[in-house]
């Protein structure tokens, strides 16, 4: 116990002495449900970014990882206290055999409170871990992803990306190795095999080297089995690689590509929204194709584009001729602009033909 504060009521040199602190060393920190609170290695779990509202981005995970958790593996059940102590109650009187019990009891009732998910400090700025207990968070997140990629429905503001992790080890390349050559296996081990890319990504750490990392990881894979080769184009695997200060995230997942890195907000874009501009191709021909598109479709904007300039009789006569002349001053760009647009057209058809 730590003593009380205590006050001196001695005086040196006219000057009286502060006070005598005592405090207690800290403890670590636990979670109310029980478990860990921290991310730390032997967790499983959700790794979720988010733009500068964690508090938010907690609660929609929570509210979205409850709508398909209980669709997968159906709604979460919670043991009565009273009753799961009851039945502890027997009638041996044994001293044994009641410290038995009294230690089974404790363990029932750490693991009743223990939740499907619960959120843990991650220990890097706008990233959200959250744990998960009895179930497979690469399965869980695919189907999500895989749902809102076909329904195109928007289910989240704050959330970006929704990681899974499947296992987590110290963030050392003497660790990652010893734990990587068993933890990919079930994945890339003969006589199972399939191309493959490494993600990486480190947040508050600054020892590990990304290159080496890479190198190291992809000839474990190359040693479980020969054939089972690179593809950073659109890979069957995808091997993430996520590590926030000593702690090193990985995981397995699939259609890395198509479900856009597993970002939730591009995920339910359409196609169209996700093809670039028409001005980001041919210079010449995408600033020429919207004109056109004016000019045709609401003459009244096309009048109003060219009142920038007063016409006149005597204007309309210096069009023509210029028209048919390559530009050579600033004054005559309009008009040779508006020839361009209305020529546009021909152009394309003799492109085509």
């Amino acid at each position: 116990m730590a003593a009380p504060a205590q006050q001196s009521s001695q005086s040196v040199g006219g000057k009286r002495k502060g006070k005598a602190q005592f405090l207690p060393a800290k403890r670590a920190r636990r979670c109310d449900a029980g478990g860990p609170r921290q991310l730390e290695p032997g967790l499983q779990g959700i790794l979720i970014t988010c733009n500068m509202n964690e508090r938010k981005c907690v609660e929609e995970a929570y509210s979205l990882l409850n709508e398909y958790g209980d669709d997968m593996y159906g709604p979460e059940k919670f043991i009565d206290k009273d009753q799961q102590l009851s039945g502890s109650e027997g009638e041996d009187d044994d001293a044994e055999a009641a410290l038995k019990k009294e230690v089974g009891d404790i363990k029932a009732s750490t693991e009743m409170r223990l939740r499907r998910f619960q959120s843990v400090e991650s220990g890097a700025n706008n990233v959200v871990f959250i744990r998960t207990l009895g179930i497979e968070p690469e399965k869980l997140v695919h189907h999500i992803l895989q749902d809102m990629y076909k329904t195109k429905k928007k289910k989240t503001r704050v959330i970006l990306r929704m990681l899974p992790i499947s296992g987590t080890c110290k963030a050392f390349l003497e660790d990652m190795k010893k734990y990587a050559e068993t933890f990919l296996e079930p994945w890339f081990k003969a006589p199972n095999k399939g191309t493959f890319q490494i993600v990486y990504k480190s947040r508050n750490n600054s020892h590990m080297n990304r290159e080496e990392v890479i190198k190291e990881l992809a000839g474990i894979v190359g040693s479980l089995n020969s054939e089972n080769k690179v593809d950073l184009t659109n890979p069957e695997y995808t091997v993430v690689v996520e590590i926030i200060k000593a702690v090193c995230c990985l995981s397995v997942v699939k259609d890395y590509v198509l479900f856009r890195k597993y970002n939730l907000q591009e995920v339910v874009k359409s196609a169209k929204d996700s093809q670039p501009h028409p001005k980001l191709g041919n210079g010449k021909e995408a600033k020429l194709e919207p004109d056109a598109k004016v000019s045709q479709s609401d003459p009244s904007e096309g009048k109003n584009s060219q009142q920038v300039a007063p016409e006149s009789s005597e204007e309309l006569e210096q069009r023509k001729p210029r028209s048919e002349t390559p530009a050579g001053s600033e004054g005559e760009a309009k008009p040779e602009l508006e020839s361009g647009v209305s020529e546009g057209p021909k152009s394309n058809e003799n492109e085509l033909s």
